[in-house]
């Protein structure tokens, strides 16, 4: 990328259907703005349908060339996942585009609908299951990617396995850095499932850098240096759409702002040696389909 890249630069979509998960507000709505006013059809796939209403009619009031279509999808809750699935492929039968957007981030403890810790119950476990009730639809498109956000917090994660939903002893930030850390285990190994069983659909990854959105609704103290250092949704979304759209792009790729991962125009950057951990990888890959019960048939 020899000048930075923004939302001008993406190609058009026209033609093209994406979801984007948490899509009502902050980056998951930028991203829906900008891929519907590139010409795509994006499914605002959200829990609250009021709010991803209302959301929708922002977006329609910018008169994009593309349309935007609420759907229902409660990652705290598989049933809501396989509805939602079921429901896309009454009306779909292409997907060009899976945004794995959707996030809680340091909440007091809470436990998912089928019991999981709700961090790694949504911003992972939700994703693994949606992404591999869409992997065939994905498969018959071509050009498809799949793109999770994850987060600078991966670094100081740790996959606790004798304890995935701290049940003991739980701190927020931690619990949200195993589940960030799990958002790159799983599109590096993903990908490397992909390419083994010969699909051309590409896994890739990005993070916003330290941007100003609801995300950051449980933590006061990063809400008080907001101001001062956190960039807009607009800039924040830029890695993830440079992933989804951008040429050249490759499978296992990870996006990330430019001025010290936390500000900027898109870059490709490097995550932490642990995300690169290949037993560790499928070691979490495994308990994952057993926790969902949503095997993959990749091989």
């Amino acid at each position: 990328m020899t000048t930075p890249w923004t939302e001008d630069h993406m190609p058009d979509q026209t033609g093209r259907v994406a979801i984007v998960t948490g899509s009502n507000s902050g980056i998951g709505w930028e991203a829906a703005r900008v891929l519907a006013t590139k010409g795509a059809t994006v499914i605002m796939a959200c829990r609250s349908i009021a709010n991803a209403n209302t959301a929708a009619d922002q977006i329609r009031a910018l008169k994009p060339s593309g349309k935007v279509v609420v759907m229902k999808l409660d990652l705290g809750d598989l049933e809501s996942v396989h509805a939602f699935a079921a429901a896309f492929r009454q009306h779909y039968d292409r997907l060009d585009l899976l945004v794995n957007n959707a996030g809680v981030a340091k909440p007091p403890y809470g436990k998912t609908a089928q019991g999981f810790e709700q961090q790694f119950g949504i911003n992972h476990l939700g994703h693994f299951a949606l992404t591999g009730l869409m992997l065939d639809v994905l498969d018959v498109t071509p050009g498809a990617r799949i793109v999770t956000v994850s987060s600078l917090s991966h670094r100081s994660g740790v996959i606790r396995f004798d304890d995935l939903n701290w049940e003991r002893n739980y701190h927020p930030a931690r619990a949200y850095a195993q589940s960030k850390l799990a958002n790159l285990l799983f599109t590096y190994e993903l990908q490397r499932r992909l390419v083994a069983a010969g699909q051309s659909t590409l896994a890739v990854a990005s993070h916003p850098g330290w941007s100003a959105t609801n995300a950051l609704r449980h933590s006061s103290m990063m809400r008080s240096l907001n101001p001062f250092f956190a960039q807009p949704p607009k800039m924040g979304v830029l890695p993830t759409l440079y992933a989804a759209t951008a040429p050249g792009v490759r499978g296992g790729d990870y996006y990330g702002p430019t001025s010290l991962e936390l500000r900027g125009y898109p870059k490709k950057v490097v995550s932490s040696a642990s995300s690169h951990d290949e037993a560790l990888a499928r070691r979490l890959w495994t308990v994952s389909e057993e926790l969902t019960q949503v095997k993959y048939t990749l091989m």
